[in-house]
Order: C-alpha cells, then structure tokens, then sequence
C-alpha cells in the first residue's frame, strides 16, 4: 500500500499526491475513478486489484491559486539571473530598486529587478532616467506556474504514468 498517486481535478489538472490506500478509499466511495494503474497489482486473498497511478476527482475541488513570495531567489530566477541593465548572466547579482526606496519606491515584484554589481553602483539612489539607463525588460509579478509550484512535490515521486497529466510534458528530474 505503499506508493503516490497522482489525484487530478474534474477538469485534469493536478490538485494533490496521496497514497495508494487514500486512492483506494476515494475509488471505493465513487468521489473518484482510476485514469491509470501501476502494472504491479495488490493481491488479495482471492483476487489482484490494479494498483492506481493516478486517479481523477468525480466533483471540482476549488482552491485559492498560490501565489510566488517575494524573495531574493525568486527575483533572480524571475530574471533568469541575468543583469537587467547590461543583459550579463552570472550568480553574482544584487538587487535593485527601479525607483528608489527613498523617492518612494517600495519592496514590490515590479520595482524590484537583478543587477550586476556595476550597474546597480552606477545607477546608485537614480531614477533610470537620471541613470541615463534602460531596462531589458519590465519588472513584474510572475504568474505561478503549476509545474514549478509542484515540482518539490514531485521530485522522485513521479511515474511514467503521470506525465501525461504534468503541464508540458516535463519530468520532474529534468529541473
């Protein structure tokens, strides 16, 4: 009864990982069906029951949708590591307000970017006009993306089975 299984909302999209025994349970009581079975079954004393894979809920099960937080990490991987000022790519970034925090600039997804050293000393407490800088691109609040939100979770627990059902295909040992 050990093993995860993949537990999909009415309209396929991935909702939760529970175990074989909670699958069973949500099977047996009709709340859901089994999409795919693992090829080694649970046997029983008089028969071999399919062990589930992934199962999809019979009802929708709405959620509030997570949001990223704010961080430092997030930032960098946000920008793709990359200098938004000078487009260099390296892990040695800093972060830099567009506005400045003294001329009102706040700790937000759009006012925060990734700087080289250099260029964040050499805009400095400037606007990026008074910087005479450009930006490669806008700074904005990243939309959650389900394979990133779920790829902790799935790390090592996915089957061949389940990949059909992950946003684009993807492996989650391929992170």
């Amino acid at each position: 009864m050990n093993g995860s299984v993949l537990v999909l909302n009415q309209n396929y999209e991935p909702l939760n990982i529970c175990n074989v025994r909670r699958a069973f349970v949500l099977v047996d009581r009709g709340k859901a069906e089994v999409l795919e079975a693992s090829p080694e079954g649970i046997r029983t004393a008089s028969r071999i029951i399919p062990r589930p894979s992934v199962i999809k809920l019979a009802y929708m099960v709405k959620r509030p949708r997570p949001q990223v937080r704010l961080s430092r990490r997030e930032i960098f991987l946000r920008d793709d590591y990359t200098c938004q000022y000078c487009g260099t790519r390296s892990r040695e970034l800093t972060l830099d307000h567009v506005i400045p925090k003294h001329r009102g600039g706040g700790h937000t997804w759009d006012n925060l970017v990734s700087a080289c050293r250099a260029c964040n000393h050499r805009k400095g407490a400037k606007t990026l006009e008074e910087a005479r800088m450009r930006l490669i691109k806008p700074p904005r609040r990243p939309q959650p993306v389900q394979y990133f939100l779920w790829i902790q979770r799935l790390y090592g627990a996915a089957s061949e089975a389940w990949l059909k059902f992950l946003p684009h295909g993807e492996t989650p040992a391929a992170s």
